[in-house]
């Protein structure tokens, strides 16, 4: 397995490339840097192959609910288990901060992702109508209420 680590600012510029080929409107090198220096209620991780970035995962713990905010895995990494690696560890750094539960939207187009985080113990619990202002998709909303099964 790779390693995993927390997200420094020397990540980015890797994380912004695999941002860019996974999302139709990436985050900006402000907004993860914001999140990873500023944000109090936030905890990025990296996944590393060696020293190069091949994956991405972060989370908001707000009182006893971790909510997933991103997740991606680079083309060339991905139907290798590191998502599914990566979301172990929010669902352990979720319980050590004292989370019940987690939750997270996710495209309903993105059949891959949902089928992952159902399998990881994730239930859809409803829909955010046109969530997505780039696409006017729809989010499925989906809870995890044990955080111990992954």
């Amino acid at each position: 397995m790779k390693r995993l680590a927390a997200m420094t600012c020397a990540h980015l510029d890797e994380v912004l490339a695999i941002e860019r080929v996974s999302f139709p409107t990436p985050w900006t090198k402000a907004a993860f840097t914001h999140e990873i220096m500023n944000n109090e209620f936030a905890c990025y991780i990296v996944a590393l192959d060696g020293n190069k970035v091949i994956g991405y995962c972060g989370m908001w713990v707000i009182v006893d609910e971790a909510h997933i905010t991103t997740l991606a895995v680079h083309p060339d990494y991905r139907r290798q288990g590191i998502a599914r690696e990566m979301l172990k560890e929010m669902c352990n750094e979720a319980l050590y901060r004292g989370c019940r539960r987690m939750t997270l939207e996710v495209r309903l187009s993105n059949h891959g992702a949902i089928k992952l985080y159902e399998k990881v113990g994730f239930v859809s619990c409803g829909l955010r109508p046109g969530y997505y202002t780039d696409t006017k998709e729809d989010a499925i909303i989906m809870w995890k209420d044990d955080l111990k099964e992954v």
